[in-house]
This record gives structure tokens, sequence and C-alpha cells, in this order.
């Protein structure tokens, strides 16, 4: 459903009024505030192939917190990145970056508001690279791919959590709970790197038929092909929880647990991924930054501009 765009990234005209909605604020504002923005010129939405959308959503975190300063950290880390990324110059397809996004009031009107955020996206034949904020807000993303009229599609998650709990501290819309939320509507999922689950959660693998490749066996191994069952979904939304990689490599999470995967692990992983489905999205959630330390923050932008690489390699 998506089409690259024509050439490389060129300054944009000035934004029509139809356009507004999506552009979000004025041509400054948005270059100070975007992906790459020191590096690249703005240009409009219909010229990128690639939009960000920030999403600073922190509510149920229940051990460390700081996700809702994760996507500004990001942001503002990926104007050190080089344009090259050693295999092309990923932004040659165009990258646009929303405003964050309003994140106040109840549960349900956020994720019905990141819904239609990507949604709108969506309607445009782009690709919404996500950045949160607690995994709740993938939840949203994936209703918003079904308001756009997606069905049949599937969701590899790298986590060290399952999230499949149906309620967290009696809350249903727990980032604990975020996968469950998303299977409940009948989503195939398949989970990379898990080392934390409850009882419940095996279960709940057992009951909606939830692939899964553990920690356990996929780190020691150095596993870097990954085989989704021959029934899976051809088109895939990966979403990447950073407590998914290993905390030496990625400390700056609320909820850290020793044996995840490494730099060029998770990236092999990815490639393979993109290598035999059509990746339609991806997110990158539970990004914590830890004040006067920004190795975590260039980690985490760089692992974004690399997955868009990879991305944009194999769609050609």
């Amino acid at each position: 459903m998506t089409t690259a765009p024509e050439g490389a990234p060129r300054p944009a005209s000035k934004v029509t009024r139809g356009r507004r909605r999506l552009a979000g604020g004025n041509t400054r504002s948005r270059r100070s505030f975007s992906f790459l923005g020191t590096e690249i010129a703005p240009i409009a939405p219909e010229q990128a192939l690639f939009h960000v959308l920030p999403v600073p959503w922190e509510r149920s975190v229940s051990y460390g917190g700081g996700t809702a300063r994760g996507p500004a950290a990001i942001l503002k880390a990926s104007g050190q990145l080089e344009l090259w990324d050693g295999h092309s110059v990923p932004a040659a397809a165009g990258i646009f970056t929303h405003t964050p996004l309003d994140v106040r009031g109840k549960p349900e009107a956020v994720i019905a508001r990141i819904a239609r955020a990507v949604a709108d996206i969506l309607a445009l034949g782009k690709i919404p690279v996500v950045l949160g904020g607690e995994h709740t807000v993938t939840y949203g993303v994936i209703q918003g791919y079904r308001l756009a009229g997606y069905r049949d599609f599937g969701v590899v998650q790298l986590d060290a959590h399952a999230d499949l709990r149906d309620r967290y501290e009696d809350d249903p819309f727990s980032h604990a709970c975020a996968m469950r939320r998303v299977v409940e509507t009948g989503i195939p999922l398949f989970q990379l790197a898990v080392r934390a689950l409850s009882e419940e959660e095996v279960a709940a693998r057992r009951h909606y038929g939830v692939g899964f490749l553990d920690a356990e066996t996929l780190v020691p191994a150095r596993l870097e092909t990954l085989a989704l069952p021959a029934d899976f979904p051809r088109q895939v939304f990966f979403t990447l929880d950073v407590d998914g990689l290993d905390p030496i490599l990625m400390p700056a999470t609320g909820t850290p647990v020793p044996g995840g995967t490494g730099w060029y692990q998770t990236l092999k992983l990815f490639d393979s991924l993109a290598a035999q489905r059509q990746i339609i999205g991806l997110d990158l959630m539970e990004f914590a930054p830890i004040p006067g330390l920004h190795a975590p923050d260039f980690t985490a932008a760089l692992l974004i501009y690399r997955l868009m690489g990879s991305l944009s390699r194999h769609r050609e």
C-alpha cells in the first residue's frame, strides 16, 4: 500500500492549508524538533517515505520512569548521525517529523488520537515510525492500521517482556498489557528475546497462538536469522521495546533485564525479517533517557535510522 517517493529529499514548498493537520506547525519549529533536522532540509509530508511520529505518553510505567522524555532525546541525538549508515543513505527516501502528539486525557482518548494520527500517515501511503513513550502506545498504533483498513498483517515484537497480561495493577491499558490488547483483536504476534514473563502470559501465548524465540535460545546461540511460521502474514509491523536489548547496550529504560540482544544481532534479525516480509511500519518504545549520559540517546537514534535503512533497501 506504500510507494516510495521520487528522488532525494528536497526543500519543501509552502505547506498548503490542506496539509496543515499533517504538517503540524511552521517549517522552522518542525526543523528544530525533527529527525535528522540538522542534516536534511524540511520537506512536505507527501515527499517523505518515513513519517516519524513522537508520542511522549507515560502513565503506567511500573518501575523506573522517564519514557515521556524519550522522543525528544532521540530527535535531538539524531542531529549527530551521519547520513551514510554504512550501506546507503536512508534519508534519501525522505523523512518527515510530526509534532509530538497530544497525550493528555483518558487512556481511551489518547489511544484513539494515536490511531487517528497513524491512519492519516497510512492514508498518504507512507511508513509510520513511532517514537514512544510507554509500550501502550503500540496498541494505539495497531488500532491506526485497523482504522486505515489493514486486516491481514502481523506484529513482530522484540522485548524483554511478553506484555500479555490481561490487567496489571488493575489497569487494562498498562504497558504490561499492550500485546494482550493487540492479540485480542485477532492480529498474529511473534515475540523475540523475551526473558521475563508470568504464568498468565505463558497461558496467553498458548491461547492466542503467539509464536516466540525467547532470549534463552536466541542470545546464547547468537542467532541472526529469523524464520517466521509459513502462515505468518506477509505484511508485518515491527515493535521494539528497548529493554529487549541487553542493558549493557541500552541502560536507559525503566525495566532492564539482563540477557538481551546486542547491537549487531538486533540489526541482523531485523534485516532477516525485512528480507522475508513487507515491513509496513515500526516503533521504538520504553526509552527513558538518563540525564548526563547521552550515549543511549545516540544509540536509540542510530538504531531507528539503521532500521529505516534496512527497510528502504529491501523495498528496492
